[in-house]
This record gives C-alpha cells, sequence and structure tokens, in this order.
C-alpha cells in the first residue's frame, strides 16, 4: 500500500507539472492582459511598459513560467492582475461555496439514484422497472439551464418558498443542489441499475439466498456492495467535475463558486487568477482519484491495490 501511494504521488507531480506548463503557455496565446487593462482609454506607450514591468510580463516566457513553478510549489499562485489580491486568498473565498454546492448535489443525486437504480433491477421487466428507466432518461435529457430556471420561478418566484440566488445559508444551496441533483441522478440510476443486473446474476448471491438469507440483505449486503465499484468511480469523477464545472449553475444562481472566478478571470485575462484556480482544481481531481483507488480496498477486501488484481 505504501509502495503505490507513492507512486501515485509520483505520477500526481507529474501531472500537475504537465497541467501547469500547458495552462501557463496556452492562455498567452489569447492575448496581452495589459491591452484589456487599457481597453477604455488610450494611454501612452510609457503607460504600457510601466504595467507590463510591474506585473513581470515584460520578462521571457519561461522566466515567468519559472517563477510561477517556484510559486506553486510554496502555494503562492501570484496576485491578481485586477484587483492585486493574493490568488490563493480568492480561491479559498470561494472554495467553500463551490464544495457546498458539490456535496449537495451529489447527495440529492445519491439519494434519489440508489433507491430508484436498485429497485429497477430487482424489479426488472416490471413497471417499476419502466418507471425508473423513464426517469432515467428524463433526468439525462433535462438542460440544467432550464430545470434551474424552472425552479426559481415555481419555488422562489411563484411560491416564495425558497431565496433564488446567493450563498447566506443552507436554504440558497436547495435549488441549485437539486439542479446539479437531477441530471447526476438520471445518470447514476442508469449505472446502479445495470451494475445490479450484473451483480444478481453471479453465483453467489444464488448461494446466498438459498441460506435463507433474506431478500434484503442479499441485495444490500452482497449485491449493492459490490455493484458500488463502478458507481463510486463515477462519483468521484463528477465530484471533481462540479468543483469546476458547474458554471451555469453558477450563474444562475449567482453562486460564488470557483468556476464563476475562473470564467470572470478568463473575461479578463486574469492571468494569475486562470492559472491558479485550474491548477488548484486538478489537484483537487487527482487527490479524488488517488480516493477512489484507495476505496476500493475498503468496498472489495479481495481488490489488491498495486498487485495482480484479485486474490
Amino acid at each position: 500500500m505504501a509502495a503505490y501511494i507513492i507512486r501515485r504521488l509520483l505520477h500526481t507531480i507529474l501531472v500537475v507539472f504537465a497541467i501547469s506548463l500547458i495552462i501557463f503557455f496556452s492562455i498567452r496565446l489569447t492575448g496581452d492582459p495589459v491591452s484589456v487593462m487599457f481597453s477604455a482609454g488610450e494611454p501612452t506607450k510609457e503607460a504600457i511598459e510601466e504595467v507590463r514591468r510591474n506585473l513581470g510580463l515584460d520578462q521571457p516566457l519561461y522566466v515567468q513560467y519559472g517563477i510561477f513553478l517556484k510559486g506553486l510549489v510554496t502555494f503562492d499562485l501570484g496576485e491578481s492582475f485586477r484587483s492585486g489580491m493574493p490568488v490563493m486568498d480568492m480561491i479559498m473565498e470561494r472554495l467553500g461555496a463551490t464544495m457546498a454546492l458539490a456535496f449537495g448535489g451529489i447527495t440529492v443525486a445519491i439519494l434519489i439514484a440508489f433507491p430508484v437504480g436498485i429497485l429497477s433491477a430487482v424489479k426488472r421487466g416490471t413497471g417499476i422497472d419502466f418507471f425508473g428507466r423513464i426517469f432515467s432518461l428524463i433526468g439525462i435529457s433535462f438542460p440544467n439551464f432550464w430545470l434551474g430556471i424552472m425552479l426559481i420561478l415555481i419555488f422562489a418566484v411563484n411560491l416564495k418558498w425558497l431565496p433564488s440566488s446567493g450563498f447566506e445559508g443552507f436554504k440558497h444551496l436547495i435549488l441549485p443542489s437539486i439542479t446539479l441533483g437531477m441530471i447526476l441522478s438520471g445518470i447514476l440510476a442508469r449505472l446502479v441499475r445495470s451494475s445490479m443486473l450484473e451483480v444478481l446474476n453471479q453465483q453467489y448471491v444464488s448461494t446466498a439466498k438459498s441460506k435463507g438469507i433474506s431478500d434484503c440483505a442479499v441485495i444490500i449486503k452482497h449485491a449493492f456492495r459490490n455493484a458500488l465499484l463502478p458507481t463510486v468511480t463515477f462519483l468521484g469523477l463528477q465530484f471533481g467535475s462540479l468543483l469546476g464545472g458547474t458554471v451555469i449553475v453558477e450563474q444562475i444562481f449567482s453562486w460564488p463558486g470557483i468556476g464563476r472566478l475562473i470564467i470572470d478571470a478568463i473575461n479578463q485575462r486574469d492571468y494569475p487568477v486562470i492559472q491558479g484556480g485550474v491548477i488548484f482544481l486538478a489537484i483537487i481531481m487527482v487527490v479524488v482519484n488517488l480516493i477512489i483507488d484507495l476505496s476500493y480496498t475498503l468496498i472489495d477486501p479481495r481488490i489488491k491495490i498495486g498487485g495482480s488484481g484479485k486474490a
């Protein structure tokens, strides 16, 4: 286990380095950020050169990248060209809202998809299975921007039960979480159903039933636990994606998340914020993947991490 974790950590460092290299040089193809800063006026050449010098943009690209890489090692992501604030402080200010939204969306998806997927598999070919599959198709087909707007119109505008925007408490989290969770639940329910169907046909499930174990215990303890592996992988990847990929939902609900911060920085060509935000999200994705791999042994003890597969 220790050797595997060390190998994965080394792999993580290489991945982060590669991402930093790609992001650093690719975003500079979008143009000069100084020109955006002076877009409202006609500055002199001396003023432009002074700003470039203050921001370090007069240095060769490899020098700028070296400074950025050195700061990355010490968790110093630089300062925003626009606000002058440390990028790490800006990210940490948004991290709480982003994590809350990601957990909220995943929780809603699990609460809906697990019962639907399990019942559809257990009651295969029945009306319950039919409605479960229809629900999955509807969930997958819903555009999240449309669903978010409908939820706002119904529960915030007409019924006035919930707030429509902002992040000030639990009530503000409900509508955006449902918006994200409904979309994920459709995909997750189909995955749970297919995994359960595969497991229910295994010999050990029939053996457990023949021993007189109750159907509920067989389904939950034996079948569902072994069907969790692909589900855990999906949830882990989706959680990582939600941390930076909920821009539309954040815009609809005026949610102050990291995704919205990066989009605003892209529009303003704020290089340090873009670099820092993307690298931060990349590190989270890699860590989530590591946690997923390590969790496999807890779900199925037969799996040997870093070994030859199952015992």
